[in-house]
């Protein structure tokens, strides 16, 4: 018997690692994953709780990419766990990787900077395409350009992403065995996205934007998200709830109102029924969890109650 479920987690392991190599190529000419990443450090500061380092990276050899690094002050080992926090969109394009200190609108009011560095967590966030300092185009402007050029924009920012990651686990305060990725909305999807491809990531924490794909076109929302959202051929290959598979089993919450345009409640539906399966199939279905409430496309106070409980439980 052991040697049957052995042979059958080896098919599995096989099967996720062609599938997420498969993943990885519908996402456009990517820049070589193995280039040399160059960090320069532009300034450092203590705030309430944690120290600010105000970086720039070199992850893709095209553009500069400026980043926020936050590291608790309390912090009890010279290492630390880690959070890969992505922002979201929103149509606020210099807020970008600001999000992190400042928070916005639809989320809980407390800052995650302050609130994953009070909980002993680093964090690292930064600033996407046509965001943050690097709003110098229209996002449509960088879509249209990378089209041309055989690159997909979502892909160039999910690249930017796993980069963002080789950096992470170099740095010498940062317990590589323990990273996490969050996100609200864009940063949602980016989370899930950056999981699936990245087994590194030990838990996936999604917030308003696990969107099935096919309810999408449905519920006649396709316009609900940018044009940066959209992968060609995708649906050829993966749904939705295929691309979150490859998470399992590692834990991974997800959170979503029932009343958000983006994620529709039937695709929901459709989404935590396959990962319950997937889950219980793989042994843990404690480590999936999907939280919802009726709301819109916002972080309540119960969600963040949700994903701090959920970050001490398995982070």
């Amino acid at each position: 018997m052991h040697g049957l479920v052995a042979r059958a987690t080896m098919v599995g392991m096989r099967n996720s690692k062609q599938r997420r190599e498969e993943l990885y190529g519908l996402m456009g000419d990517l820049p070589a994953r193995d280039r040399k990443i160059w960090v320069r450090k532009v300034s450092e500061e203590e705030r309430e709780g944690y120290r600010l380092e105000k970086l720039v990276l070199d992850l893709n050899g095209i553009e500069e990419v400026p980043a926020y690094f936050v590291f608790p002050l309390s912090r009890k080992s010279a290492r630390v766990p880690a959070v890969l926090y992505n922002h979201a969109h929103g149509g606020d394009y210099p807020l970008g990787k600001d999000e992190l200190l400042k928070s916005r609108k639809i989320l809980f009011s407390k800052p995650y900077a302050n609130e994953l560095t009070e909980l002993g967590y680093a964090a690292l966030c930064i600033d996407h395409w046509a965001f943050g300092e690097r709003a110098t185009r229209k996002e449509t402007e960088i879509f249209k350009d990378m089209l041309w050029h055989g690159q997909v924009m979502w892909g160039m920012m999910v690249y930017d992403t796993l980069r963002a990651m080789d950096y992470l686990v170099t740095r010498e305060d940062v317990d590589s065995s323990r990273i996490a990725t969050l996100g609200l909305s864009m940063g949602s999807t980016m989370a899930w996205w950056a999981a699936a491809l990245d087994e590194r990531i030990k838990v996936c924490v999604d917030i308003c934007c696990l969107t099935d794909y096919q309810a999408l076109i449905d519920h006649k929302s396709l316009d609900a998200h940018g044009v940066y959202y959209y992968v060609p051929s995708l649906m050829k290959h993966f749904t939705a709830a295929q691309i979150n598979a490859l998470i399992a089993p590692r834990p991974h919450l997800g959170l979503a109102g029932n009343l958000d345009r983006l994620t529709p409640t039937d695709g929901l539906d459709r989404i935590d029924a396959e990962l319950k399966k997937v889950y219980a199939e793989a042994g843990h279905p404690e480590a999936w969890k999907l939280f919802r409430q009726d709301v819109p496309h916002q972080e309540t106070p119960e969600m963040r109650a949700e994903i701090v409980a959920f970050l001490k439980q398995w982070l």
